[in-house]
Formats: structure tokens, sequence, C-alpha cells
């Protein structure tokens, strides 16, 4: 009789070729119904403690109601992003040493209920300025925390699944923190959510926090054989790493292509903004767009996922050609028909074809690169390329300074451009899918 761990193994990939293994090896594969479920159920935990303590929405409002200086509010979502990037190089330079990979992300997910439990403590013990840089060194450490678990994740996912079931993973745990973002943007629409104080906050924080534990405990249940080892052993050995640019060109079009597509990523806020500044900022407009985010990866995301184990390349041209036409469209509704720009649903809609086109950049983008490398060169690509995004993403995230010269529709339309530059490029990479390999 089949077990439960088959069972879901079965039922969200592929039934004709579910125990189809390719570069994992036969005692791995016999795991990888086991492995696929934890890792499954680990991500979705994380992703929830992601919809609850987002920086967009928890987290900016907790700043505002402790009555946070301003400028904490410019710097959480950079440095949420970029801050579990840009050291990347060097922690995977140390993960490389490690033949069992999977302590490193437990450990990352441990650090992480750390701090955001710690960030609801500040919610009751501090105020003012000192609650918002003890919010932004929190932010800090979760960042480093997480970035640990990315680089050790896909190595992790690389030696326990098939590559013909990456990219379903990655889609079904994305579908299912959009069902609970859903759930979020609903609690959101109700009267109750403008009531909420910040001490109440404080415990919810504390309880997300605590989902990373769980998830670290299904994690460390992971079956995972010895790998490669070698490679850096110090920081300026790391740095020799940045050198697989000059050398790979396929790698090399990788980043580039990724770089344009942080379009999508990069254009969300000012969806938002360009709604606020057309309609206002009531409680209910937010929900609308948090329950679009989560409908956009309920639906989307595992349908990207196995589209992303055809041809993740494909994954990518599509969801940057999307963005693109979304954005365009929005510039031009703006500027000349600005009584549609203004009603209550059209840009909570855009908002949701821009976050299902992200979430296509997302599952291609990450099956792509898991499938682009074998052994430990596979930690050396996922670590370059997430710190130099890390760093990109500082660097064209201040296209932001723009909107009060161009709008933010604007804003919108030159990111769309890079959508249109991603999508090109795109074209030009090499196929590394199972269905091509």
């Amino acid at each position: 009789m089949a077990s439960v761990d088959e069972l879901i193994y079965d039922k969200l990939t592929d039934a004709d070729d579910a125990r189809l293994c390719d570069e994992i090896g036969d005692d791995a594969c016999r795991e990888t119904p086991r492995s696929f479920s934890l890792i499954l159920f680990s991500a979705f935990l994380t992703k929830l403690g992601d919809a609850i303590a987002s920086p967009k929405t928890t987290l900016a409002w907790l700043c505002t109601a402790l009555g946070a200086p301003a400028f904490v509010l410019g710097f959480i979502v950079p440095i949420r992003e970029s801050g579990s990037m840009l050291p990347q190089l060097f922690i995977g330079s140390a993960i490389r040493r490690l033949p069992i990979r999977k302590w490193v992300w437990v450990a990352g997910s441990a650090g992480q209920f750390l701090c955001i439990a710690g960030i609801g403590l500040v919610a009751f013990f501090l105020h003012g300025k000192s609650a918002g840089l003890a919010i932004l060194a929190l932010i800090t450490l979760f960042s480093l925390a997480r970035g640990f678990c990315s680089v050790a994740a896909k190595d992790v996912m690389g030696k326990t699944v098939p590559r013909a079931k990456r990219g379903q993973l990655t889609g079904w745990s994305a579908s299912a923190a959009g069902l609970v973002s859903v759930a979020a943007g609903a609690v959101l629409l109700t009267p109750a959510a403008s009531k909420l104080e910040a001490p109440q906050l404080g415990i919810l924080l504390v309880a997300a926090g605590l989902l990373w534990l769980v998830a670290a405990a299904l994690y460390a249940r992971v079956t995972e054989y010895p790998g490669e080892t070698g490679g850096g052993r110090n920081a300026m050995e790391a740095l020799k790493k940045l050198l697989i640019l000059l050398e790979d060109k396929p790698f090399r079009r990788f980043i580039i292509t990724r770089a344009l597509l942080m379009c999508s990523a990069l254009s969300a806020p000012f969806y938002v903004a360009l709604a606020q500044s057309n309609i206002g900022s009531p409680i209910y407009l937010l929900g609308a767009f948090v329950l679009a985010a989560g409908l956009a990866d309920l639906v989307s995301a595992p349908v990207w996922g196995r589209f992303a184990d055809i041809s993740s390349r494909r994954v990518m041209i599509s969801a940057a050609l999307t963005t693109s036409a979304t954005g365009i469209a929005t510039l031009l509704v703006d500027l000349s028909l600005p009584g549609l720009s203004g009603t209550m649903w059209f840009l909570p809609c855009a908002y949701f074809v821009l976050s299902v086109a992200h979430s296509g950049v997302r599952v291609g983008r990450k099956t792509y690169v898991v499938n682009l490398a074998t052994g430990n060169q596979r930690t050396d690509y996922v670590a370059i390329s997430n710190t130099i995004i890390g760093l990109l993403l500082l660097v064209v995230g201040s296209i932001g300074v723009l909107a009060p010269t161009i709008g933010n529709a604007g804003v919108i339309g030159l990111l769309s451009l890079m959508g249109l530059a991603g999508a090109l490029l795109g074209t030009r990479l090499p196929e590394v899918d199972a269905a091509r390999s």
C-alpha cells in the first residue's frame, strides 16, 4: 500500500513518469516521495510566515504604528530582499565544504524564527526611533539567515528531487503561499482589520516566527546523501568564483536576463502607490492588492511549475512579456483614461496579472539555475547569481527617485522596457530542462 508521501508525490506530479530519476542516484531516488513532501511542507510554512510578516504590509504598518522614522519604511524592503542575496557568494563558498547541507537550511530557518519573534517583541517594548532601528537590525539578521537557506535549499533540492519534478515542487509551494495570501487579503477587507493595534500584531508576529521553527523540524527529516565538497575556502577564493561570469557564457546570459526580469518585483509597489494617489489609502484597497497577489500565486504557480519542467527558459520569456504588456497598458490607461485608472478594480486587476507574471519569473529562474548546473557547480551558480542580483536590486531599486518627475505610471512604463529586453535576451538562453535534455 502506498505511503502518504507517495500519494502526495504521485498526486502533485506527473503520474506517467513520477518515479523517473536522473542525476540524483538510486538511493536518493527511492527517498524522493518523502523528500518531496517534507520540502513542500517546509516551504509552505515559511511562505506562510512570509505572508504574515510581509515587509510591504505588516511590517510597514507596525513601523507606522510604533512611530518609527520615515526612513525606516524606505529601507525595510531593500534590506529584506537584497540583504539575503549580497553575501551569498561567501555563504556558498562555505557551504561547498559540507557533504550534507540540509542542516544549513535548518539553522537558517531557526535564525529566521528568532528574528521575526524578536520583531514581535519590539511591538511590546519599544517605540519611535529605537523601535525602527531594532526592526531594521532584526530584518538584516533575518535576511542573512534567509541567504543561508536560499543557497542550501536549491542544492538540497538538486540532490533529492529529480530534474523533471523541481519546477512542480517550486510551483506547488508558491501556490500554497498564494492560498494563505488570499486569506490574509480577505481579513484586510474586513472592518476589524482597521482596529489592529501594535501589541496584537506583535503576538501575530511571534506566532508567525514559530512557523519557521516547525519548518526547520520538518526539513531536518529530509534524507540527503553526501555530495561533492571542495572549492572556495576563504573570501579571496570566493571572489575568484566571479570569473565564472567571464568563462561561462550561458550562465552570464542567465544573470543578465534575470537582472532584467527584476522589473516584475520592482514595479509592484508602484502599482500600489499609483492606486493610492488615484483613490486614497482605505484599508480595503490594501486588502484588494494582497488578495490579487494571493489569487495569482494560487492559480498560476502550479501551471508555471509544470511549464518550467518542459522549458523554464520559455517560462521566463512568457512572464517577461506579460510583465511588459501589463505595465505598458497601465501607463497608457493612466495617461489617456484617468477615469478608468481611478476605479476600484482596474489597478488591482492589473496587479493580479503582474503577480501572475512575477510568479512565472520566480518559478522559471529558480528551475533554470538548478537545471543549468550539476554537483558543486549548482552551489556556485546560485550563490554568484544571488549576490550579483542583490547588488543590482539596490541600484535599480533607486529608480523610485524618478517617481516625482515622471509619476508612478511613468516608472511602471520604464520598468516594462526592462521586461522587453529580458524577454529578448531570454530567447538566446540554451534549453536545460528534462524535455530538451
